[in-house]
């Protein structure tokens, strides 16, 4: 530890922080807790700088530009960067958060203000650390504090190899008697211990299922082997209890009939062996094949490969229903009933809050099909384009794998009605527009543009005139469109 002064210019003791550490030519990361703290400080950072550099402007034009039609979002962390100030956080989208960790290594940003995920996983060292929320809400237990290891984690990040000698981690406090207990909990105290993961049920069955099919093991005594030299069983000890573990994932892999077991050994099924390649975690699989065979039942619609997406553990953290909306989403899913796969569960059933929240992001994931665009989607879910197309990619990754269990199970009705879902999602359009998206260059906003104008398909393209086509789309665009209709101009 190391006392450093440092000259208090405004009310915000890690403003002045921020200050000094520009003023000395540094960088710095600001850890807070949400992302709308790391919004709000990056904000209140920007106000106190009056500099605008021109490698700023440069690279808040890139930010702001980045999605078709900018979101406030965007508006936002594009105005703190013309002061050299961003903020970060899994909300933004990736080319944003690529453009401004590239420019934080370049120096070219001085300060980013970020959740804690940043922390893990990126090489962006700084020479200081600033920890200003060290507690985090956490449900039914209030504002508590963060472990040791994420402390150890953020407080790391301080120190650059190539430019300094030593690096600063502060953390901010605002009361001696505070002061006194993260002293005490975080300088003086011990990390936390570290569990394998292989104790949670989902990652078992997949990493079992993945072994068995790839024939690593397959008698009883070799499953109980490879597992007892893991470090779950180091930490588990109790070696009888474990074995009592794996034979319910055994038996569970049997029943969903991923597994068959004779009497000298265990081996994948077609089906097993298929969901072991597609790595997604067998219990929602077993949950797909179940809703498959009920299409031949109930008639479909993109909600129904929606909610079933959205309904796993995947698919998760989901969209949270809130009291306020209780109604609203009740109400939107007596209209869409009749079209889902899976049974709601009874209201006081454990698993309702996980199912009704699972609608709500699969109604999400309906109205960006239905051409709403980010900002709508910000404004009306809470949800930032960042997290959008998280989501999106999950849902298409799981999406992928029900078409591939549909053609195992030859349930070939329902194979073009995924498909369709599946190229939606990708683009974020109404179903009219699928015909102009197979044209290579033609996106979301190009498709609904020509099929404004009357442009519907190939046939519409070869009647149009390049001239009228180039009004609407652009020449050299135009050009290609025509000349992939088939016309040589």
């Amino acid at each position: 530890m190391r006392e450093v002064q440092v000259e208090q210019k405004t009310e915000e003791p890690f403003i002045d922080i921020v200050l000094d550490t520009i003023e000395k030519n540094k960088q710095a990361l600001v850890f807070v807790n949400t992302k709308r703290s790391a919004e709000k400080c990056a904000e209140e950072i920007s106000k106190k700088i009056k500099l605008e550099k021109e490698e700023h402007l440069k690279l808040a034009e890139k930010i702001l530009n980045v999605l078709p039609k900018p979101t406030k979002q965007c508006e936002r962390v594009a105005k703190c960067a013309r002061k050299g100030v961003v903020f970060h956080h899994a909300g933004l989208h990736s080319e944003q958060k690529d453009l401004i960790e590239d420019a934080f290594r370049q120096g070219i940003v001085r300060i980013i203000c970020c959740t804690p995920t940043l922390a893990a996983g990126l090489d962006l060292p700084a020479f200081r650390v600033i920890i200003k929320d060290l507690k985090r809400y956490a449900e039914y237990r209030g504002l508590t504090y963060i472990p040791v290891l994420e402390y150890l984690q953020m407080a790391g990040r301080a120190g650059r190899p190539k430019f300094d000698t030593f690096g600063e981690a502060i953390a901010i406090t605002i009361t001696e008697r505070e002061a006194e207990a993260i002293l005490e909990k975080y300088i003086s105290g011990e990390p936390e211990e570290i569990y394998s993961k292989l104790a949670v049920e989902p990652v078992l069955r997949t990493y079992l299922l993945s072994l068995i099919s790839s024939e690593v093991v397959q008698t009883k005594m070799q499953i109980e082997t490879f597992f007892e030299k893991t470090f779950w069983a180091h930490q588990y000890k109790n070696v009888q209890k474990l074995n009592d573990i794996l034979d319910k994932v055994l038996m569970q892999l049997i029943n969903w009939e991923f597994l068959q077991a004779s009497e000298t050994k265990y081996t994948a099924t077609l089906l097993g062996r298929r969901v072991a390649q597609l790595y997604v975690d067998p219990l929602t699989a077993y949950n797909f094949v179940q809703a498959l065979k009920r299409t031949n039942m109930t008639t479909i619609n993109s909600m129904s490969w929606l909610q079933l997406v959205s309904n796993t553990l995947e698919m998760r953290p989901l969209l949270k229903v809130r009291a306020k909306e209780y109604e609203q989403i009740q109400t939107q899913l007596i209209t869409q009933n009749s079209y889902l796969l899976q049974k709601e569960p009874d209201a006081f059933d454990p698993e309702y809050e996980d199912y009704i929240n699972g609608f709500k992001t699969a109604t999400m994931l309906q109205e960006w099909i239905e051409e709403k665009d980010e900002e709508a989607l910000l404004e009306t879910y809470d949800i930032r384009p960042g997290e959008t197309r998280a989501k999106l990619k999950t849902a298409d990754w799981l999406m992928y794998a029900l078409s591939e269990l549909a053609i195992l199970l030859q349930q070939h009705h329902v194979i073009k009605e995924i498909a369709k879902t599946r190229t939606r999602l990708k683009y974020g359009v109404k179903e009219e527009l699928l015909a102009l998206l197979r044209l290579e260059g033609v996106g979301r906003v190009r498709a609904r543009k020509m099929f404004n104008n009357k442009i519907k398909d190939l046939g519409d393209i070869r009647t149009v005139t390049l001239e009228q086509l180039a009004l609407i789309v652009g020449k050299k665009v135009a050009e290609d469109i025509k000349k992939q209709a088939g016309e040589n101009n």
